[in-house]
């Protein structure tokens, strides 16, 4: 995937796929706000301040004894890789209800979150990852609309060639780390990883 080029400051143009629609309202300008270090896009008529902020996804690492739920994606990006449930928190949803929300879209599985695993910085997409441990609350998954296939893998059944990003690997990782521990502390990027390709 191709990175987008930086865009000079004095343009409206938005720096990152997160920012702002590129053709602004004439009312509207890219500038530091006083008090600030980073160019916002700034109403001239009320003073408004469109804060740009990071998107927040939420997932698990969901087992059934040594076996871990993968989804495999139905949509673009990584359409065909393998994943765990998870993707963008809602407006007014808590973490953990996100993360269970995401397993019944994408597998059609109940699930009881019982650890934070990690919290992952991905800033190239300007993303924060919340990843917790879960278990099944009942039995039964199947592929919801965003995944082609679902399926329980043991550890060296993964699809490890076809896994879609590296903070899958990072959470399968960490999540084989603490294992069953009842107390555990969350982890965060590996050394030196920011989730590039």
């Amino acid at each position: 995937m191709a990175e987008t080029p930086p865009v000079p400051e004095t343009s409206d143009r938005p720096a990152s796929r997160t920012e702002a629609p590129v053709n602004l309202p004439a009312h509207y300008r890219r500038e530091i706000p006083e008090g600030d270090s980073r160019p916002r896009i700034v109403c001239s008529d009320c003073g408004f301040i469109n804060y740009e902020n990071p998107k927040v996804v939420v997932g698990s690492v969901v087992r059934e004894g040594d076996r871990i739920l993968m989804c495999r994606r139905a949509i673009n990006p990584r359409h065909g890789f393998w994943t765990l449930p998870a993707g963008y928190l809602e407006l007014n949803e808590t973490t953990a209800d996100g993360a269970r929300r995401e397993a019944w879209e994408e597998a059609r599985a109940k699930i009881e979150i019982d650890g934070l695993i990690a919290v992952y910085s991905i800033p190239r997409l300007s993303q924060v990852q919340v990843i917790y441990r879960a278990r099944f609350a009942a039995p039964g998954i199947e592929p919801g609309p965003e995944s082609l296939e679902v399926g329980l893998f043991a550890w060296d059944e993964i699809p490890w060639n076809d896994i879609a990003f590296p903070s899958v690997r990072w959470a399968l990782g960490h999540y084989r780390e603490i294992g069953d521990a009842e107390h555990f502390a969350a982890r965060t990027n590996p050394p030196g990883e920011l989730g590039n390709f």
